[in-house]
């Protein structure tokens, strides 16, 4: 029983030891500012710094560091005192920062239909595609018009007198 103590102590002391050591990188640098993959800079490295930008450029991060991957310093946080001091690198002329990429322009969240499901036969104008599994009704601009397992086209008044509800509660008129 004595044993098992002492073991998860010295375990637990040696985990100190290794994250106290000067040298070692326990922990990220997240002073250091780094590029992103989209050309931006984020101020501090780290976990999700350039999660809406492709991600960490490591090669320019590097470059722009002076050539280093820990970024230039020791875990102490200062340079070590046998190097001479690395001059910074110079930064690129500004240029005005790319809005990120617009999101598609659908606004609807449900799945698509299998691209090989054409339109059932029918409709036409003033006509709608009644789901008769959901009892909702779809006009001929909406991507499930005619396309849905079972159903049957009708006009909007129809549908909405036989208890079916529009689409998102959008009808068509």
């Amino acid at each position: 029983m004595k044993i098992r103590k002492h073991a998860s102590w010295m375990c637990g002391l040696a985990s100190a030891v290794l994250l106290i050591l000067p040298g070692t990188n326990a922990f990220a640098d997240t002073s250091t500012p780094v590029t992103c993959k989209d050309g931006t800079t984020s101020p501090h490295g780290g976990r999700g710094s350039c999660s809406g930008h492709g991600g960490i450029d490591k090669a320019a991060t590097a470059a722009a560091a002076g050539g280093s991957s820990s970024g230039g310093a020791a875990a102490g946080g200062a340079a070590p005192a046998s190097t001479p001091a690395a001059k910074p690198a110079p930064t690129p002329p500004a240029a005005a920062p790319t809005p990120p990429p617009a999101p598609p322009a659908t606004t609807r969240t449900s799945k698509a239909p299998p691209a090989s499901q054409a339109a059932a036969p029918g409709g036409g104008p003033g006509m709608v595609w009644v789901n008769s599994a959901s009892k909702v009704y779809h006009c001929p601009s909406d991507r499930w018009y005619g396309k849905t397992k079972a159903g049957e086209y009708m006009t909007e008044a129809d549908a909405k007198a036989k208890g079916n509800r529009a689409d998102h509660s959008k009808p068509c008129s």
